[in-house]
């Protein structure tokens, strides 16, 4: 099939890779325009046209496809169908009525549940124990057209934002290939979501991040769990910022203040919460590097009693 790939960040180049490597015509692929980062201000390819370089395929970035000479573009393209992966721009009708086969979305959630932005962190923020991946016509709405496929995905008690982020877009990339077959061979269906069941994953902020110790612990841990590695949860302690990667939830302590360091040894350190504590175990603190609790003590003298977040 000719194909135009429409993509940006990491979780996009698993499917462009897999697209190409199934023996499909990408024809041109879509990204957001570079970005200067860092101190000197450097132009930053997207992770989306580092791969695209790579295979040698052409490249678009354009400010906004709603531009009318963007538009003739693709029509001139004639692809057979458009893939969108985390592009990170609204398709106006214009282009997603160019496809004969239309524009097929790889959502990372079963639809019509975790509609919008950030639908792998709030699944483990949440606590579901599955989630997955929907592949889908795309139409006016916000993830609202009707599914071609879905892949359900179980997750693991230790489940990360980024773990699971790593794990969905690869089953992203198999469940497109399958999608695309399907459309070929006129096999595929078209489900509509009952509206009735949708929920949103609202996009992530920095400030979600601060962890308010007046909430229960294993919300807390799933919190953690949720934004590592980004934006990732943080509290402070003596002033300065304290990123927090990982921790377990442990019982005990019911009459402590919530922030209240309560135990240190040499795993970690225990801080108090409004139900439970949460030990924690892997962290960083402003101005240095990640590391476990335990290297962190080493060199830092924390003392039962502190109280974090203040």
């Amino acid at each position: 099939m000719k194909i135009v790939y429409m993509g940006t960040p990491d979780f996009a180049v698993d499917t462009l890779e897999a697209i190409v490597k199934a023996g499909h015509e990408v024809a041109l692929v879509v990204t957001q325009p570079d970005k200067a980062k860092g101190r000197g201000k450097k132009l930053t390819y997207t992770p989306v046209k580092e791969k695209a370089m790579e295979y040698g395929l052409a490249v678009a970035q354009p400010e906004q496809v709603r531009e009318e000479a963007f538009i003739e573009h693709l029509k001139k393209i004639a692809p057979d169908v458009i893939v969108v992966v985390a592009f990170g721009q609204i398709l106006p009708e214009s282009i997603l009525e160019i496809p004969p086969y239309g524009c097929i979305n790889v959502h990372a959630s079963l639809l019509p549940a975790y509609r919008g932005a950030a639908p792998i962190q709030w699944a483990v923020i949440d606590g579901l124990k599955e989630t997955g991946v929907t592949t889908m016509y795309m139409e006016k709405g916000l993830d609202t057209g009707d599914i071609i496929c879905q892949e359900r995905v179980a997750l693991a008690e230790d489940e990360t934002g980024g773990s699971l982020f790593d794990r969905l877009s690869k089953t992203g990339a198999r469940l497109l290939l399958t999608t695309l077959e399907q459309l070929q061979q006129g096999t595929a269906v078209r489900t509509k979501q009952d509206d009735s069941l949708a929920s949103y994953a609202k996009m992530l902020t920095k400030d979600m991040g601060r962890l308010d110790f007046t909430e229960d612990a294993e919300k807390l841990e799933r919190l953690i769990r949720g934004l590592n590695p980004w934006p990732s949860a943080y509290t402070t302690i003596k002033g300065k910022s304290m990123k927090i990667f990982a921790a377990e939830v442990v019982s005990g302590y019911p009459d402590m203040e919530p922030g209240t360091v309560v135990k240190v040894d040499k795993k970690g350190f225990i801080v108090c919460c409004k139900n439970g504590a949460l030990r924690i175990l892997n962290l960083q603190l402003e101005g240095k590097k990640r590391m476990d609790a335990e290297a962190f003590l080493r060199g830092y003298d924390m003392q039962e009693g502190i109280r974090l977040g203040e």
